[in-house]
């Protein structure tokens, strides 16, 4: 196949798609109230529009760009990790989801207020907050490596990356400003479409690049050990893409990412009632499976394609194909599924930035109502000024050499098991009161936090040389347990031994704040 270049046609398609989108989500936030509207869509987005939306988000750029990197220097091992994503959905769809249905809940750390009382909410929210911004100004960065490609000829070399992410950072800022948790999920099911479009796209495309098709592409991986789906290995080494890291690792991460990350959890809670939430939770389950499939596809097909060449950075691989391989209008189709899969991601963190700021601090700290008139024009402050700060972020991360999807979900790991170690304690541990809620999660989140920079500091402190080797699949659930074993005997140490205001998990919960 000959390089196909980056044409006029491509160009106009990538600014239609990016215009068009934009629009679509001003004109979506037309009929807007009131902070119930903007932050969950009044409750009543049907439920495969929310499964949709929950695929897309957590999709982001990461998928579309690194996965077939991991697929092109490994194999399909990737599959098990997303095998225990379906397991820690169906836990949270029967365990937390109940408990966010009981009251006019917006964001998720609400739960932990009527179990605990307002200062654990208020530090899970914050925790939330900084993850997020951290974690989405690399999956913000990931999205502008194509988009500098493109630009390349026309941008000199020192101002194309931060001009791609001021471009994408842009346009998604104003629909999302504008047009609140309906613009989001009612673009991300277009986006959704869009970016499985593109790459069945890229399937079909490397199929004809190489000569005797997927047949033989099937054929030379299977000799180089690339379509290996299972790795029995059982430890904690760094060997992340094994079966019982991925199913029992997966699962944690995927309880913490879609039960306690507000992120997901705020469009749950957009669905019509609990039913909906759950078919809209364990289905996107089943898609991302599927999905996560296809782009390791793509990644062995690449690597036929450039028949094992080495990369620098594995990151380039798929979007160097965009650009050389494809031809006039499938690049820019191919590029429009990128920036939706990346416009998916950051428009869904700016809105549940701007829920928890607004919810979590704002109103509490003020001493006003959930429903207060002003929390509209609260929460729109709020979404510009996380706009800024997730394009910082963006504009001053550095290649490290390392896939950027592994980047993301090592930042997110790090808190994510503190967070949820905290839901559980609400869940299970009677005993517990706010203190040791809080005890649980500050000891849980600081010895992760030398967990996963263990690498990077072991030159300097080599006892942390055995913490280095922890595969970050591992990640979440050891936060966890830290956190819920600190919190458990925090508990035994002094007080009643009851929950916050005395009482016990069983008691009916208080409207929430």
């Amino acid at each position: 196949m000959s390089a196909g270049g980056f044409t006029i046609l491509d160009l106009l398609i990538v600014v239609a798609y990016l215009v068009g989108t934009t629009l679509l989500g001003v004109w979506l936030g037309r009929d807007q109230k009131d902070a119930k509207d903007y932050f969950v869509a009044g409750k009543a987005i049907p439920w495969w529009a929310i499964l949709f939306s929950v695929v897309a988000t957590e999709t982001s750029a990461l998928t579309f760009i690194s996965i077939p990197g991991v697929a092109y220097l490994g194999n399909f091992t990737f599959l098990q990790v997303a095998a225990g994503y379906l397991i820690g959905r169906v836990i949270v769809a029967f365990t937390l989801l109940p408990r966010y249905y009981q009251g006019e809940l917006v964001t998720a750390y609400s739960l932990l207020e009527r179990r605990f009382g307002v200062a654990t909410r208020r530090f899970a929210s914050i925790i939330f907050m900084v993850t997020r911004t951290f974690g989405d100004s690399v999956r913000l960065f990931a999205t502008s490596i194509p988009l500098a490609l493109l630009l390349g000829g026309f941008i000199a070399a020192d101002f194309v990356g931060p001009v791609s992410i001021l471009i994408l950072g842009v346009f998604t800022v104003i629909y999302t400003y504008h047009g609140g948790m309906r613009a989001v999920v009612w673009t991300d099911v277009l986006q959704t479409g869009v970016y499985l479009f593109g790459g069945l796209g890229a399937v079909y495309l490397l199929g004809q690049g190489v000569d005797g098709g997927w047949g033989a592409i099937f054929e030379r991986a299977g000799a180089a050990g690339k379509l290996q789906v299972i790795d029995p290995f059982f430890g904690l080494e760094n060997r992340p893409n094994t079966l019982w890291a991925g199913l029992i690792g997966g699962a944690f991460l995927s309880m913490a990412s879609h039960g306690a990350d507000q992120i997901i959890v705020q469009r749950l809670l957009a669905s019509q009632n609990l039913r909906d939430a759950r078919r809209a939770l364990i289905g996107s389950g089943i898609m991302v499976l599927a999905q996560f499939a296809l782009f390791l596809l793509i990644g062995i097909g690449l690597w036929a394609y450039y028949d094992a060449q080495t990369f620098a950075v594995a990151d380039s691989i798929f979007p160097r194909f965009i650009i050389e391989g494809m031809p006039a209008g499938m690049t820019g189709l191919v590029i429009a599924a990128l920036l939706a899969a990346a416009m998916s991601t950051v428009s869904g963190a700016l809105n549940a930035l701007s829920a928890a700021s607004t919810q979590d601090i704002y109103l509490p700290l003020k001493g006003r109502p959930q429903d207060d008139p002003s929390a509209l024009k609260v929460g729109r402050t709020f979404t510009l000024i996380w706009a800024v700060i997730l394009v910082g972020g963006a504009l001053m991360y550095r290649e490290t050499g390392t896939p950027v999807v592994i980047i993301a979900l090592s930042i997110a790991s790090f808190t994510y098991g503190g967070l949820l170690g905290a839901f559980f304690m609400a869940l299970t541990l009677g005993r517990a009161r706010q203190r040791d809620a809080l005890i649980g999660m500050a000891v849980g989140i600081s010895l992760m936090t030398l967990v996963v920079f263990s690498n990077p500091l072991k030159g300097t402190f080599p006892a942390l040389e055995p913490l280095s080797r922890i595969a970050w699949p591992w990640y979440v659930l050891i936060g966890t347990t830290i956190t819920y074993v600190t919190g458990a005997i925090s508990s035994f140490i002094g007080g009643t031994g009851r929950g916050h205001q005395g009482r016990t998990t069983d008691a009916p919960p208080r409207p929430a704040t």
